[in-house]
């Protein structure tokens, strides 16, 4: 400091004042910016932005048809729907079956468990009094089975897919019933062992 003199001394220690000064200033106004930012801020603001050009909705957009609904959102089977049919549903039941050998019985080596998803067919059972098999007329679909007989109507949506082709029907006129069984139709059949 001896070679400066006593003026630049006070130069430099009046520069040195002035930037210490606007550094606390620097520094207030940016806490001021981030309180006033982060007050702002709210649930909305979650996540990336919101797209600024309006994009329209594939579930919504509508062809330029008059269709009211397209085919994949009608329920198959709804076309059996009659409500003006005064005809009443007979009782029935729905039972999952099991091919079970003596290897899983005992063993368990097929490595089948007791639930709906190690199942292979479905037995429909149809209560039909005072019915002859003449009488009676059976459609299967995928997801659907629609029954008519003279006295009676049934239109069961079925909970599990079938394949509608390979099925067996069969009346029996001393307990007056009707055996359908269908095979299932599962997507991941290929990975179960069997």
């Amino acid at each position: 400091m001896d070679c400066l003199g006593v003026s630049s001394v006070q130069n430099l220690q009046a520069l040195s004042a002035l930037l210490s000064t606007q550094q606390d200033d620097d520094d207030d106004d940016e806490e001021r910016r981030n309180a006033t930012a982060c007050g702002q801020l709210g649930p909305g603001h979650i996540g990336p932005p919101p797209k600024k050009d309006k994009e329209e909705s594939t579930a919504y957009v509508k062809k330029n048809s008059k269709d009211i609904w397209s085919e994949k959102e009608v329920a198959e089977g709804s076309q059996y729907d009659d409500l003006a049919d005064p005809r009443p549903q007979p009782e029935y039941e729905i039972i999952l079956k099991q091919s079970v050998g003596t290897e899983d019985l005992f063993l368990g080596l097929s490595g089948k468990d007791p639930s709906s998803m190690c199942c292979e067919a479905m037995l429909v059972k149809i209560k039909l009094p005072d019915t002859k098999a003449t009488d009676v007329v059976l459609d299967v679909k995928e997801k659907f089975l629609d029954l008519r007989t003279p006295k009676y109507k049934l239109g069961l949506h079925l909970p599990h897919p079938i394949h509608s082709h390979e099925g067996k029907a069969q009346f029996f006129s001393e307990r007056e019933e009707l055996e359908v069984t269908l095979l299932l139709n599962r997507s991941m059949d290929f990975i179960s062992v069997q």
